[in-house]
């Protein structure tokens, strides 16, 4: 296949130390471009230019972007792999649990000193044509597989597959999505936020005494237009599925077999199609923190009630919200006004966990990380439509909004 080929060309190269270490500054550089920019928007010349060379040159290294793309990846998914490998060496799981997020952890400290190439983001490996996602999308699944071993454990021989594989899926998105939260702090806090991770993942946030028990409501968004949001409810699975940049107006509009014509009178601009999905998502969103705020009872109950009704929608494609990974092909302007929204999101779920802390509802854990958390859980729910086709809006809460909030050592 060609794929291969390409790859196992651009390993054929004579291994000089001098050709391996400037091979290892244009990855480490493309690394940043490509998490910075997504696939789509990473070009050969701005990773040339980061490391003083001409874009002729980095073909000498890797022939194309789509080559160096894989090699990008596949560095990032070896790298986790070597966390997994020492995590596995524990006795238990919770130990297991623990040693991995330390791990993480302190490679991200190194990553901040300089003393590594950043880690890789693995959301946009959906953007590589079929062509070049089949080796990255096997040492992927080789990964999660090798991560839900970390839960046949000592006292979990009853946890079943689709158990283990839930559990897997929350452990490696509450790691994935801490980038985004980790460069607010101090390296020096990285053990506090160690402990503080662990706590929340491994115990979850219901308070002593408190049963699962989450309320059905009835989510209401404003969401204007209909025709309007026909084409966005038509656009966010495509582009959680293809990344944004992969995806095109024509593509949208075929889906809801209607011509590019009917999409401009609709918005404006491609651009405009991410942004107002997003709007649609943190819409969503508040009206669920909104209705379950309105429950009798007290914050735990409002917290898994407004959670779980989110989770369950996202096993339909009309019900899906927009992939934060879709965040990497906005412009920087547009991209920073959309975290500051989704901020707002989480800074909700953070006030209902502190109420609920002072109520005795919720336990005592640190408010900030468990609403950056519970979001991420919201956000990589998204994806169980995809490898978790069974579940139903029913089964899901059970299966995935229960561990995700009652701790995945909870069984």
């Amino acid at each position: 296949m060609a794929d291969s080929a390409d790859i196992a060309d651009a390993q054929a190269k004579p291994a000089t130390a001098r050709f391996e270490k400037r091979k290892d500054a244009v990855l480490a550089a493309a690394i940043e471009v490509l998490n910075a920019e997504g696939f789509k928007g990473m070009t050969l010349a701005d990773v040339a230019a980061k490391v003083g060379l001409t874009t002729t040159s980095v073909t000498y290294y890797f022939r194309k972007k789509e080559i160096l793309a894989v090699e990008c990846f596949l560095h990032g998914l070896q790298r986790f792999d070597a966390l997994v490998d020492q995590a596995a060496l524990e006795p238990d799981l919770a130990g297991r649990l623990s040693r991995l997020l330390s791990l993480y952890l302190d490679l991200q400290a190194r990553v901040r000193r300089g003393e590594e190439p950043p880690m890789t983001i693995f959301s946009d490996i959906r953007a590589l044509s079929e062509e070049y996602r089949g080796p990255v999308s096997e040492a992927y699944r080789q990964l999660f597989m090798k991560i839900r071993g970390l839960f046949r454990a000592p006292g979990y021989e009853d946890l079943d597959a689709l158990g283990r594989s839930t559990r897997t899926h929350i452990l490696l998105e509450q790691i994935f999505w801490s980038v985004a939260w980790l460069p607010r702090y101090e390296i020096e806090d990285f053990p506090r936020l160690q402990a503080r991770m662990f706590d929340i993942l491994a115990h979850g946030l219901a308070g002593e005494g408190q049963a699962w028990d989450p309320v059905a409501i009835e989510i209401t968004p404003r969401l204007g237009d209909p025709a309007r949001d026909a084409f966005l409810t038509a656009a966010t699975p495509l582009i959680n599925q293809r990344s944004y940049r992969g995806v095109s107006v024509t593509d949208i509009a075929a889906r809801l077999n209607v011509t590019k014509g009917s999409f401009y009178h609709h918005l404006d601009a491609k651009d405009d199609v991410v942004v107002a999905c997003f709007d649609r998502t943190f819409e969503v969103m508040r009206a669920a923190q909104l209705a379950a705020q309105a429950l009798p009872g007290d914050q735990w109950r409002a917290l898994s009630s407004a959670v779980s009704a989110l989770v369950a929608r996202q096993v339909t494609e009309e019900g899906l919200l927009l992939r934060t990974s879709a965040l990497q092909a906005l412009p920087e302007a547009l991209r920073t006004s959309t975290v500051w929204r989704a901020d707002r999101v989480s800074q909700r779920f953070a006030s209902m966990i502190s109420d609920g802390i002072a109520e005795g509802s919720v336990r005592a854990i640190d408010p900030v990380i468990a609403a950056q958390m519970v979001s991420a859980a919201i956000n990589a729910a998204a994806d169980l439509i995809a490898w978790a086709g069974d579940v139903t809006p029913r089964s899901v809460v059970e299966t995935y909004a229960r561990p995700a909030l009652t701790g995945l050592l909870v069984k």
